[in-house]
């Protein structure tokens, strides 16, 4: 029996829904998913195993256009290194984009030699002609491409495009075990839905200047013998004026972030979670070197 595998990346800009569609595709909740653009901050995999077959989808970061911090440039960078180790490129957009010829990423897609998709996305929001007038542009901008479309949301159409990328998947090796469905650690996760409460609950520039890091994650038992996880976290602001914003009046606003974290991380480990949440202050951290890779922005 012939194995296929390859490595499928998914690029656009921020929130067109890169990071719903990769959970539509992979079946697990594997990146934070929120209305607010720049959610992703990381390339984060996620693995899709059959008897035949391996897809390890990559979800990256945003392309955001004039980065203001270093750390976005460094999302931008990964991005970038999409294009040097993908088998199949999927470029994800949605109604009302606007992408021109000279585009970095329709330029680069251009000269792509492997198989290009792009997705349609949010197609629950347009009529069938608005669909036909996309499918038209896309295909001028990128002939090779194959277009589709798609709500994954919805999950609309998302098993068509799964079927189209099997079709065009090159033969090739087990690259994870079978039953692994990520590269990143359970801790990561447990950050990123932290993360995500904060983009839900706080509001302007507060959700882009924290950083949530696990310092301490630890399997136990209660008094009556039950499984729980304890679980010690820090949130990093980038300014002094912040830290008071993040707690809150009598600390109301972190133990709410608290309550509704501690409840999706239970969801996600399946078990009893203890959550201590820190904040800190570490001034200008979005452009610091130092900081950018103890958390895994830079090398």
């Amino acid at each position: 029996m012939k194995h296929r595998s390859g490595f499928v990346n998914i690029i656009g800009r921020p929130n067109v829904g890169k990071s719903t569609l990769m959970n539509a595709l992979v079946g697990e909740r594997m990146s934070i998913i929120t209305n607010k653009p720049q959610t992703t901050r990381h390339r984060i995999i996620g693995i899709l195993s059959g008897e035949d077959f391996q897809i390890v989808f990559s979800d990256t970061p945003g392309l955001i256009g004039s980065p203001s911090y270093r750390m976005q440039q460094a999302m931008n960078k990964a991005v970038a290194s999409t294009f040097e180790d993908g088998d199949i490129m999927l470029l994800v957009t949605e109604p009302g984009e606007k992408y021109e010829s000279e585009d970095i990423l329709v330029q680069r897609l251009l000269n792509a030699e492997v198989p290009v998709f792009v997705v349609i996305n949010k197609i629950d929001k347009i009529q069938a002609n608005q669909l036909d007038a996309l499918r038209e542009t896309w295909g001028a901008l990128l002939p090779k491409a194959q277009i589709m479309a798609t709500s994954a949301l919805e999950k609309r159409h998302t098993d068509d495009l799964l079927k189209k990328i099997l079709d065009v998947l090159p033969e090739g090796p087990e690259y994870y075990p079978k039953d692994q469905l990520t590269d990143r650690a359970e801790r990561f996760f447990v950050s990123e839905i932290i993360r995500e409460k904060v983009l839900e609950l706080y509001q302007q520039e507060i959700p882009y200047s924290v950083e949530a890091i696990v310092t301490s994650f630890k399997e136990g038992t209660t008094k009556e013998g039950d499984p729980i996880v304890r679980i010690e976290a820090l949130l990093f602001v980038a300014r002094k004026s912040q830290k008071p914003i993040l707690i809150g009046k009598d600390g109301q606003a972190i133990k709410k972030l608290g309550m509704e974290a501690r409840k999706s991380i239970e969801q996600f480990l399946e078990t009893r979670v203890h959550l201590d949440l820190q904040v800190k202050v570490r001034e200008n951290w979005r452009d610091d070197e130092k900081y950018l890779k103890q958390f895994g922005y830079l090398e």
